[in-house]
C-alpha cells in the first residue's frame, strides 16, 4: 500500500523507543493529559445535560410554556369563547396542548399550619397530558370533578400542613371579600384533599389544584371564570416563537407570558454554570494538548541530524512539516480517542460507580437519588474535534523550528 513518505516517517518516529527517556516521559504525560481532560469533559458535560433535562422535565413539564391572558378589563368574566380560541391555538406550530386555567394567590390552612401558596382551578378533562398524571402519589385529578370541594396538593406541602391524604384544609382568598354582619371577611371554603402528587420541584409545596368551576365561585366570577389559556409546546425553547405568532394571529390585546419570565433566571444560571464548565476543562485540555509542543521540541533537537540527511536527500520543507505534524497528531489521536471511550463508559456507568465506592453527591436525606446523565452525540463530536484542532495547533511550531534546520550547518562535524 503506497503512502507518503512524510507520513511513514513520522508513524515511524511515533513508534519509536528509541528516545531517550524524559522525552517519551512527557510525550506520555501529553497523551494522559488529553485522555483524562477530554474524559471529565464528557463527564461533566453529560451531567450537566442531565440536569437540565431534568429541570426541563420536572419544572417546564408543569409550569406552562406561553400563558395567555384576558385583557385587564375582561377578567372579571374571563374568556367568554375560550374554547373556540383554544382550538386556534392548537393549529400553531410546536403547540401540542392548551388548557384553561383560572388563578390565584391563597392562603391554606390547616389545623397545626398556615402558609400561602398558587390557586390553580384546571378542568380535569383538559389535563390528561399533564406531566402530574405521572406523578400521582395517591388519588388522582379526575377527583376535581366530582360535585364535592376536592383539592390535589403536592406531597411537601402536604408534609408542612401535617395532613395527608383525605384530610381537609380551609383556603382563604385574602384579596377576595364578602360582606356579613360581622364586617367584611375574606372568602374560604373547606376542601377535602383527594390527591397528592410528588414532582420533585418547586410546585410541589406551592401549588394547589381545584376544578375551575369551584375556583370560580370562589373569585365570585361569571360562568365558568377561564381567564389564562396555558400553552404546552414540544420544545419549551421555542416559546418566543409561538408567542410572535400568537400576537399575529390574535387582533385583540392579549397579555402574553412566556416560561421565561418565571422560570428564566434560573435556565440561565444553569446555561451559565455549563458555559464555565465547558470553559474550564477545555483549559485543561488545551493545557495537555501544547505538552505536545515540548516533547516534539525536544524530538526535533533529537532528529536533527536525520532531518538534515533527509534533506540532502531532497525532502522539501513542506515534507519536514508533515513529519512531524503526523507525529503530533497521533499522539493526540491516541489522547482524544481512548478519552472519549473513557468519558463515554464513566458517563453510562457513572451511578454504578458512584455507588461502589459508597459516595452519596445528594446527602443522607437523597439515597436513592441517582445522578442524571444525558450524553449528546453532537456535543461529544465537538469535544473530540475541539482537542483534536488543539494538538494540530501545538504541532505547528515544532515542525516549523524543524523545517528551518540548515543541513550544512548539522552535518558539518559529522
Amino acid at each position: 500500500m503506497f503512502q507518503s513518505v512524510s507520513f511513514f516517517i513520522g508513524l515511524r518516529y511515533s513508534r519509536s523507543r528509541s528516545r531517550s527517556g524524559f522525552i517519551s516521559f512527557i510525550t506520555f504525560f501529553s497523551v494522559a493529559g488529553i485522555l483524562l481532560g477530554v474524559a471529565s469533559l464528557i463527564t461533566v458535560v453529560s451531567v450537566m445535560n442531565g440536569f437540565e433535562n431534568e429541570l426541563k422535565t420536572r419544572i417546564l413539564g408543569i409550569v406552562p410554556h406561553i400563558v395567555v391572558d384576558a385583557k385587564q378589563q375582561d377578567k372579571k368574566q374571563g374568556f367568554a369563547d375560550w374554547k373556540k380560541q383554544r382550538q386556534q391555538l392548537l393549529k400553531l406550530d410546536h403547540v401540542i396542548n392548551v388548557t384553561p386555567l383560572l388563578s390565584n394567590e391563597a392562603l391554606v390552612q390547616s389545623a397545626k399550619s398556615l402558609r400561602g401558596a398558587l390557586l390553580q382551578g384546571i378542568i380535569p378533562e383538559f389535563e390528561q397530558q399533564n406531566i402530574l398524571n405521572q406523578h400521582m402519589v395517591a388519588g388522582n385529578l379526575a377527583s376535581l370533578s366530582q360535585s364535592s370541594y376536592n383539592a390535589v396538593i403536592g406531597t411537601s406541602l402536604a408534609q408542612e400542613l401535617d395532613i395527608t391524604y383525605g384530610d381537609t384544609i380551609r383556603l382563604i382568598l385574602p384579596n377576595q371579600t364578602l360582606f356579613t354582619p360581622m364586617g367584611r371577611i375574606p372568602m374560604q371554603r373547606t376542601f377535602t384533599v383527594t390527591g397528592l402528587f410528588n414532582m420533585g420541584s418547586q410546585v410541589d409545596d406551592s401549588v394547589i389544584y381545584i376544578h375551575a368551576s369551584k375556583s370560580a365561585k370562589l373569585q365570585r366570577k361569571h360562568g365558568d371564570g377561564i381567564s389564562q389559556l396555558r400553552l404546552y409546546l414540544d420544545d419549551a425553547f421555542n416559546a418566543k416563537l409561538v408567542a410572535k405568532a400568537i400576537e399575529k394571529q390574535n387582533k385583540q390585546n392579549y397579555e402574553i407570558v412566556t416560561w421565561k419570565t418565571s422560570q428564566g433566571a434560573l435556565f440561565s444560571a444553569v446555561s451559565m454554570e455549563k458555559n464555565m464548565m465547558w470553559l474550564l476543562l477545555s483549559l485543561i485540555v488545551a493545557v495537555a494538548a501544547f505538552n505536545i509542543v515540548s516533547a516534539l521540541v525536544m524530538v526535533v533537537i533529537e532528529k536533527q541530524g536525520e532531518i538534515a540527511i533527509l534533506q540532502t536527500l531532497g525532502l522539501s520543507q513542506i515534507g519536514v512539516v508533515k513529519i512531524f505534524i503526523t507525529q503530533g497528531m497521533i499522539n493526540g489521536l491516541w489522547g482524544v480517542c481512548l478519552g472519549a471511550l473513557a468519558g463515554i463508559l464513566i458517563s453510562l456507568n457513572l451511578n454504578t460507580i458512584l455507588s461502589t465506592f459508597g459516595v452519596n453527591l445528594f446527602g443522607a436525606g437523597y439515597v436513592s437519588q441517582a445522578l442524571p446523565v444525558l450524553i449528546k452525540s453532537h456535543q461529544v463530536m465537538v469535544i473530540l474535534f475541539s482537542a483534536l484542532a488543539m494538538s494540530f495547533v501545538s504541532t505547528l511550531y515544532p515542525a516549523y523550528r524543524a523545517s528551518k534546520t540548515q543541513p550544512a550547518e548539522v552535518l558539518r562535524n559529522e
